[in-house]
């Protein structure tokens, strides 16, 4: 089209737009087919396609460079599962489109979407995609996949992974219904350990708030992370439920007395006799940095134990020191397998 004069393109364009109304759809299937990969087709014409059926619909919203993002929206709110599939596999999809398929497209458009390596999905999409779709097993796995996963989307899908295991029959059949329960609480709970060891930056508040909504932030978890030194998620932690901000929190931790210590941990609602725990932790895991770079998350906790066992402590400190007890001892048995399988590799 671009070597016919002003008036040759006119009348190009009057024809096609004759051609539309042709009762035959495979006429409108062959315009499309032409027009599809064209920068210069008229939009008119090529609007007027997408809204066709599907067969003649799918080339151009494929293809078409001549579609604008927000056409694409507006096409994806049609509600036409073969349209929407035709979106996410465009090329170079942008963020406010794949926004508007999180929001209204069906698993298997979503599918696609995931697949699609040049599709630009942004955090915000990848949570609705999740709260629209975390039940569906394979729309978990790809997300799961994802480098990209915000790290509360990431526990959100942890947490419904281990509900669909208790869920199993199977899986109850195999270890027994009493002991679905607890070996899934267990197992995500080691999961969130994991998650939270390995983040950092901008993503630690929004996986403590996200916990903390969750009900997750237990005294146990809280003292977990402060045993095995991830004081960056801990101060985060506290700060959020204390109403501390985070640099005065990792002050008093580093370098704030007994008493300062103490009011922190009651500010953040702990009850004074579990709040004592927490300071002696505090003040166990100070002195094992002074001495070595990476304190034992076990000494430490032996240490707590064997302290309130002399004081003949009982009731919520005992629970505590048992539970926390408990998730180092697995904490430090997954990370014995994590180092086995990473040594069978390398002698691989």
């Amino acid at each position: 089209m671009s070597e016919l004069s002003i008036e040759e393109t006119r009348a190009a364009e009057a024809a096609m737009a004759l051609l539309l109304d042709d009762p035959s759809p495979k006429v409108r299937q062959s315009m499309a087919e032409a027009l599809a990969s064209s920068e210069k087709a008229p939009r008119s014409v090529i609007c007027s396609l997408a809204r066709d059926q599907i067969e003649v619909a799918g080339v151009v919203v494929c293809c078409s460079p001549v579609l604008r993002e927000q056409d694409l929206v507006d096409l994806a709110a049609d509600g036409r599962p073969g349209i929407q599939s035709a979106i996410a596999n465009r090329q170079d999809l942008g963020p406010a489109v794949c926004a508007a398929l999180a929001e209204v497209a069906g698993r298997h458009p979503i599918s696609e979407m995931l697949d699609n390596l040049t599709a630009r999905v942004a955090k915000v999409s990848l949570r609705r995609i999740t709260e629209r779709f975390g039940e569906q097993a394979e729309l978990r796995a790809r997300l799961l996949e994802r480098g990209d996963l915000p790290c509360d989307v990431r526990h959100a899908l942890i947490m419904k992974v281990g509900d669909a295991l208790a869920q199993s029959n199977f899986v109850a059949g195999v270890i027994g219904r009493n002991r679905v329960e607890r070996i899934m609480d267990d197992a995500c709970q080691s999961a969130t350990l994991q998650l939270a060891g390995n983040i950092t930056g901008e993503e630690v508040p929004a996986l403590v708030e996200h916990l903390r909504i969750a009900g997750r932030l237990t005294p146990a978890f809280l003292m977990h992370t402060l045993c095995i030194g991830n004081i960056e998620f801990f101060a985060a932690a506290i700060g959020c439920v204390s109403g501390v901000s985070d640099d005065r929190v990792r002050s008093i931790l580093v370098d704030g007395r007994r008493n300062a210590i103490l009011a922190l941990y009651t500010s953040a609602g702990l009850d004074s006799t579990v709040a004592g725990v927490f300071v002696s932790a505090t003040l166990l895991w100070r002195r094992a940095t002074r001495l070595d770079t990476t304190p034992s998350a076990l000494r430490i906790t032996e240490s707590l134990v064997e302290e309130y066992a002399r004081a003949g402590e009982g009731g919520a400190v005992a629970e505590l020191l048992s539970l926390v007890e408990r998730m180092n001892l697995e904490f430090r048995r997954q990370a014995a397998k994590d180092y086995a399988v990473s040594m069978t590799y390398e002698a691989a």
